[in-house]
């Protein structure tokens, strides 16, 4: 997931690491997350605020946790820390 927008916009980093990805992690493991790690910018700048890397043990891993009853849990986290919508982007092995 990445979450863009101008400096300034609202993205609690702590939240995020502390509480959200905690959250997902706990609630797509049993589809096959097997770890996420958040990215940050050193300098605020317009574009990208903060990256989200999930880690899944395969392709069907990725679409059965998106899928999932405990997709809607994880969307509804997001306005504790911003009001920016993420996007999904997926990065295969080359």
């Amino acid at each position: 997931m990445t979450y863009e927008g101008e400096p300034g916009a609202r993205f609690d980093r702590a939240y995020y690491v502390e509480r959200h990805l905690p959250l997902v992690m706990h609630r797509w493991s049993r589809y096959g997350l097997t770890g996420v790690a958040a990215f940050f910018p050193a300098v605020e700048q317009a574009g990208t605020l903060a990256i989200c890397e999930c880690q899944f043990r395969d392709e069907a891993s990725v679409d059965a946790a998106f899928a999932s009853p405990e997709v809607s849990e994880v969307m509804a986290d997001l306005p504790c820390f911003t009001e920016i919508a993420p996007r999904r982007v997926r990065v295969l092995p080359l």
